[in-house]
């Protein structure tokens, strides 16, 4: 049996998960993934890994069909570089060589935040997670605040601030483009 944790020692314990706790060797180059992309949470990055892997397979897979199977392979291969390609994770929808060396990084580069920064609508990744997770940007109708929202092609250019955001007043002021009618609202 095992007594209740003071109040300082749970405290000090918040963050660390000792169910799923796994050894930290070996695991670098995730925590620096983890920095680069500021991915909040390590079970997304996981998720993104393990997606990552299912796509390499079945590109290995794919490519390993005998020629008996063109027609079933030609298509296939067509329907997963297709879709691919509409959710951002490969440029080119010509060859399967590219979904082999499909990472999780790419996944990554999908999410919000990091479209905001491509996009020019925050300076940097820190900025870019605040913004989301403060309710400033929608993505089309809906307003978004989980910055690991990952952003197809076809959305990518429903990505604009919410009208009542204090930062869109903030640019329009800048660029001498807001309305008379917003500055009575």
């Amino acid at each position: 049996m095992v007594r209740k944790l003071k109040y300082h020692e749970q405290k000090l314990l918040r963050r660390l998960d000792l169910v799923n706790w796994e050894a930290s060797g070996g695991n670098l180059a995730e925590v620096r993934a983890l920095r680069r992309y500021r991915v909040g949470r390590r079970e997304d990055y996981v998720h993104y890994k393990a997606l990552a892997r299912d796509v390499r397979a079945l590109a290995r897979r794919l490519r390993d069909l005998g020629p008996a199977s063109a027609a079933f392979r030609a298509r296939c291969a067509a329907a997963l570089l297709e879709k691919l390609h509409g959710l951002g994770l490969v440029n080119s929808r010509h060859s399967l060589a590219v979904c082999e060396s499909l990472s999780a990084a790419a996944f990554c580069r999908r999410r919000l935040p990091c479209l905001l920064v491509k996009l020019r609508m925050a300076q940097n990744l820190r900025h870019a997670v605040t913004f989301v997770e403060q309710g400033h940007v929608r993505v089309g109708p809906e307003v978004v605040t989980d910055p690991a929202l990952l952003v197809p092609r076809a959305v990518e250019d429903f990505i604009t601030w919410v009208d009542a955001s204090r930062l869109r007043q903030k640019v329009l002021d800048y660029n001498q483009e807001r309305d008379d009618f917003d500055l009575a609202a």
